[in-house]
């Protein structure tokens, strides 16, 4: 089912009826070739998904009734990715992964081996670009919640900005024995909040993971390999979203994702 995303003010929930504007009235009309009386699902991009069913397609404006509210398909813990910045276009690849595997937020991080420098003009459009692939792939996965990815922070920025997370992990080749990173995602449990940081290419300065540790991140070892950047906050949100949806499964049909 086609998923759409739309601003709080455009649901009328008195008159149970939504009204979509913009560019995805044209992929309704033109691409999909939509017709009145199919069902789509629209969400606010925070908190809320709905069935709904197409009643007219104008050529500025599609209006949908609200048929009911849709099971969420959020993770019950928040999980925050903390990427350094890696080159090309590996960025826009761990984005749209990571929206898939159900991150909260994505938060690009500056690091002293970060090869990636981007003055404020070039970071404002990069900004951009990346949140909308973070759309386009909360679309795709059929996420209610579209996950926000920050401007990019400075190293001792963005420890800072994870200082109240409940639990912080650091994947860094130098951790030995997979125990620890056991320890770290099974102690992840309903609404938590939790920070994955992940280094550019080149890893860590030594410095920089002293610091981590101060800010409350705990190293662990992902395994013997020494997986590339694009590959290790992947891995990590894997085996966290395995966690976290065999906990709701558990849980039962009350588990609810936190907010």
């Amino acid at each position: 089912m086609y998923h759409f995303f739309v601003k709080q003010e455009q649901i009328d929930g008195g008159a149970a009826m939504v009204t979509i504007t913009g560019p995805d009235v044209n992929h309704i009309r033109n691409v999909l070739r939509m017709k009145p009386g199919e069902e789509i699902l629209v969400g606010n991009g925070t908190d809320t998904d709905y069935l709904c069913r197409i009643e007219q397609i104008a050529p500025d404006q599609v209006t949908a009734g609200i048929l009911s509210r849709a099971e969420s398909t959020e993770l019950p813990a928040r999980i925050y990715l903390f990427q350094g910045l890696p080159k090309s276009g590996k960025m826009e690849l761990i984005i749209q992964k990571a929206v898939e595997l159900g991150v909260y937020q994505v938060i690009p991080v500056n690091t002293s081996r970060t090869v990636v420098k981007l003055d404020a003009k070039k970071e404002e459009a990069r900004v951009r670009r990346w949140n909308a692939i973070a759309e386009s792939a909360a679309k795709q996965s059929g996420r209610v919640l579209v996950p926000e990815v920050t401007p990019v922070m400075e190293f001792n920025e963005a420890l800072a900005y994870a200082a109240e997370l409940d639990v912080k992990m650091i994947p860094y080749e130098n951790a030995r024995g997979m125990s620890s990173a056991r320890q770290a995602v099974e102690s992840v449990k309903r609404g938590m909040s939790a920070g994955v940081l992940i280094g550019p290419e080149g890893g860590f300065e030594e410095a920089e993971v002293s610091a981590a540790r101060k800010a409350g991140f705990a190293p662990v070892s992902l395994g013997r390999r020494i997986l590339r950047t694009e590959t290790a906050g992947i891995a990590v949100l894997s085996i966290l979203m395995y966690q976290l949806e065999a906990y709701s499964a558990q849980a039962g049909p009350g588990s609810a994702a936190a907010r």
